[in-house]
């Protein structure tokens, strides 16, 4: 009888994998996990395969190996124990064109039957796609049924190795409605896989996959093809240039549709952008800045944009590192304190962060704050009519209001308020304050999915401009400092053109200029990923970055909206790293059953880490992993990474159904001497093991060696390097669970090497490193010069630690001044500084800075 077994293999089952067309060999690895309870027995295992015939499958012995450096098992302890065998095996790949290749496994126990992995699994063959050396040369070769209503410009792509081309189509001007067409692009050939992003409802977008047959149910606004040759076609359909806006739909037969509107009065052109790499994130990346071109020129800025950009930039000073506003652990208070939002509710709140010593550093009084009509009515019915806080809640007024908490909580050094772009959801009340000061009209929405249709007031857009100024003004006085602006969909909800035309860019326009000119780039764009606002808005690099939330919301009592919901924002951040932002992850909760996978997830997005905790139930120990005191103020500070988190290249066309751990990459610090770190996520319902590789890790290069440590365990690898035989480990995760994984590049210097760890135990904390440069002295002796930003538990790796003495062969200093002995201890091959304590008790001054440098010498 066959015991038990767990399978992995790398290229995985189920999955389409590319051969870049320079490489000659696949290389396969297979981990076979027995249980222990049965008498340890030899296996064999076959790679069953068509490398050679389509129609004639091979079998290839794959030989079992020894490493001398096991790979690291993370995860393992809390498992029942297992023996792991490790079968490695190779396919020449085989003349002529491109194609696909098909395979699969079987393995047994000496003399029992042959076990396919298929049928121990819901596990499908792998496809091994062989990579095309040639790009089209027309993007006619990538359909069939290809269109004729589009004129196709072959353009230059400002990345290498792409084909870049732009499709433009003629459009009528807009009358009383829009002028609108449908047209199809073709079919797409030879087609493996499919990924796109689609408009789940009319603020969001979310991720679609696919395999060969291409369709869409929603208006998709990028779609990527990984086809059987390889090659990558992305195509991106471009809104806000003019008037016009295009989308994607699929008919039903494979094709995709381009569906393009002019607004304008005259006849405009809409545009289609299109791109083949080998790559997924270079034709991407050449759509992308291509786009920005298109943006680029037909953006004029006003005059006060220009002052008010000129005015911010002459303000900068950084000397050293200088937290910006969103590097500080903020408290929202939307989930925790509910739509019946007081000023009590929020002292309460903040007095129970303050008694459980969270210092929080940045406060966003969410919806429910401001001055309505129609009490009591649903939130689409109701007007603002004020610039100051409702008197149920705020009797005294908001200046009042946010003047105690700044006087009762001195470690806030930033208050937000929330509102909507229009005002309010219901835009301005007809009978208010604002609508006597300020010309308004009337406007006819659009229901669309939770919105519902009838008319609304807005401001005019005579007055929108003023509006802001004055709004932002009257905000400023009361000592808010920053703003959350919602629902800023509504703009694209409005049903007749001429009003689209009127208000849209209006209303974007001097929101920009008006968060610009009194808060700086303390803004948060919010329900905004519309198409044109992304172009428009977000895309242009001739304005500072802000935050923008990147997904629709989930639901804390709906267990399955959590995975989903950091699914979407992986993979909706493929495409929102290429915009002038910040994506912001939303909100959590700290001791909900899901709050250390969104911990995790927030920690590796690159964005900002909001709390929303109901007043006293707080997670201590989740928010220590995710923040670490300041130097000067010992203020909380998040530790985000240099780059944008997203789902790592290997999984772009991974869709949510097919079971697999999710995999966000991101990077910290300076090329070559930076850290990947990849988020894993178990977002299936049930538990998994699969293979990480260091080759998956953003920035991991082939002339370096280096170890990868788990957050959550704190296991570190052994050292590898991309060329290795087994350059990778295994991750086992139960339902919920997430692992946070860092490569550090080693440092070696003779037979010892060394690398920086960072903070330990904080997700992150190889993102308080800002520096660290290792070098060799002409005494031999090593010095690292770490520069961080935030405080405690610093850690080193060093390869022989356990052979050296910390008396004899280590010195840490501070300001030139030794670091206490009693802070410094080792374990294992990691040498630890407890730099928060050690500069207590040495009481050294650091001035103004915020940065704190520590100097280890090594003999």
């Amino acid at each position: 009888m066959l015991q038990f077994a767990n399978v992995l293999c790398d290229p995985p089952l189920g999955q389409s994998t590319v051969v870049p067309h320079n490489q000659t060999t696949v290389d396969f690895t297979v981990l076979v996990e027995s249980s222990i309870s049965f008498s340890e027995q030899p296996w064999e295992a076959v790679l069953w395969h068509n490398c050679y015939s389509n129609e004639e499958w091979n079998g290839l012995d794959l030989k079992e190996v020894e490493p001398e450096n096991v790979p690291l098992a993370v995860s393992s302890q809390g498992r029942p124990s297992v023996y792991r065998r490790y079968f490695r095996g190779s396919l020449t790949k085989p003349d002529g064109r491109s194609r696909t290749i098909e395979f699969t496994l079987k393995y047994r126990t000496t003399n029992s039957a042959w076990k396919w992995v298929n049928d121990q699994s819901n596990l499908t063959d792998g496809k091994l796609l062989l990579q095309s050396p040639k790009l089209p040369s027309e993007l006619s070769e990538c359909f069939s049924d290809f269109t004729t209503a589009f004129e196709i410009v072959s353009s230059s792509s400002d990345v290498p190795n792409t084909k870049l081309w732009q499709l433009n189509l003629s459009m009528a001007a807009a009358g009383k409605d829009s002028a609108a067409t449908n047209d199809l692009l073709g079919v797409p050939l030879d087609v493996s896989r499919w990924f796109a992003l689609v408009r789940i409802w009319t603020p969001w977008l979310c991720p679609r996959h696919g395999k060969s047959h291409f369709g869409l149910a929603e208006d998709g606004l990028v779609c990527s093809f990984l086809r059987s040759d390889g090659l990558h076609l992305v195509l991106v359909a471009v809104s806000g240039v003019g008037n016009t806006y295009a989308v994607f739909k699929g008919d039903g037969k494979g094709g995709v549709v381009v569906a393009s509107r002019n607004d304008g009065t005259e006849s405009e052109t809409s545009r289609v952008i299109a791109a083949v790499g080998y790559t997924h994130g270079t034709a991407l990346a050449a759509c992308m800045y291509h786009a920005r071109k298109l943006v680029s020129g037909e953006l004029k800025l006003t005059g006060e944009l220009q002052a008010e950009l000129k005015a911010h930039k002459e303000g900068e000073m950084n000397p050293q590192w200088m937290s910006e506003w969103y590097d500080g652990l903020t408290y929202c208070t939307w989930n925790g304190l509910g739509q019946g939002l007081t000023e009590q509710k929020i002292f309460d709140a903040l007095d129970a962060l303050e008694k459980n010593d969270i210092k929080v550093t940045n406060l966003i009084i969410d919806d429910n704050w401001q001055s309505l009509d129609n009490s009591g009515m649903y939130q689409d019915a109701r007007g603002w009519t004020d610039f100051d806080a409702n008197k149920e809640g705020f009797p005294k007024g908001l200046a009042y209001t946010v003047t105690e908490i700044r006087d009762r909580h001195p470690s806030i050094d930033h208050v937000s308020v929330w509102h909507a772009i229009l005002g309010y959801w219901g835009g301005v009340s007809p009978n208010g304050n604002i609508a006597k000061n300020y010309k308004t009209k009337e406007v006819q929405k659009t229901a669309l999915g939770r919105v519902a249709a009838g008319k609304m007031t807005v401001v005019a857009e005579e007055d929108v401009e003023r509006l802001y100024d004055d709004f932002y003004d009257f905000l400023l006085k009361c000592r808010i400092d920053s703003v959350k602006t919602d629902a800023q969909f509504f703009l694209d909800l409005m049903h007749d053109p001429a009003d689209r035309r009127a208000l849209f860019k209006t209303y974007q326009d001097a929101w920009t200029i008006a968060s610009l000119k009194y808060f700086g780039t303390r803004a948060i764009s919010c329900m905004s990923l519309v198409p044109a606002i992304m172009f428009h808005s977000q895309l242009p690099t001739t304005k500072p970055r802000i935050m923008v939330r990147n997904s629709d919301d989930f639901f804390p009592e709906i267990p399955s909206s959590h995975p989903w919901h950091i699914f979407t924002n992986a993979y909706t951040s493929i495409l929102t790293q290429h915009l002038n932002v910040l994506p912001d992850w939303d909100m959590f909760q700290t001791s909900h059953e899901y709050s250390t996978f969104h911990g995790a997830a927030r920690c590796v997005s690159g964005g900002p880490i909001y709390i929303t905790d109901e007043p006293g139930k707080h997670s201590i120990d989740l928010i220590d992993q995710m923040t670490a005191p300041s130097n000067i103020d010992h203020k909380r500070i998040i530790l985000r990474p240099s780059t944008v988190g997203k789902t790592i290249p290997s999984s772009v066309y991974t869709a949510y159904e097919d079971e697999r751990l999710l995999k966000v990459g991101t990077y910290h610090g300076y090329a070559e001497t930076g850290t990947g770190i990849i988020g894993v996520f178990n977002i299936s319902p049930k538990a998994l093991t699969e293979f990480v590789l260091l080759g998956d890790f953003p920035g991991v290069m082939e002339q370096r060696s280096y170890i990868v440590r788990a957050h959550t365990t704190g296991e570190i690898s052994s050292p590898m390097n991309v060329r290795d035989e087994l350059p990778l480990l295994s991750v086992y995760l139960d339902v919920k669970g997430s692992e946070i994984l860092t490569a550090y590049p080693l440092h070696i210097h003779g037979d010892t090497s060394v690398a920086p760890l960072g903070l330990l135990g904080k997700m992150t904390g190889a993102a308080a490193i800002m520096g660290s440069p290792v070098v060799e002295m002409s005494n031999g002796k090593l010095h690292i010069g770490v520069t961080m930003k935030a405080l405690g538990v610093f850690a080193y790796y060093i390869s022989n630690l356990q052979d050296k003495s910390i008396d004899d062969s280590f010195m840490g200093m501070i300001s030139k001044t030794p670091i206490p002995r009693h802070t410094v201890s080792a374990e294992g091959k990691v040498l630890k500084v407890d730099i928060e304590r050690a500069l207590r008790e040495m009481k050294l001054h650091q001035g103004w800075s915020n940065e704190i440098s520590i100097d280890l010498y090594i003999s």
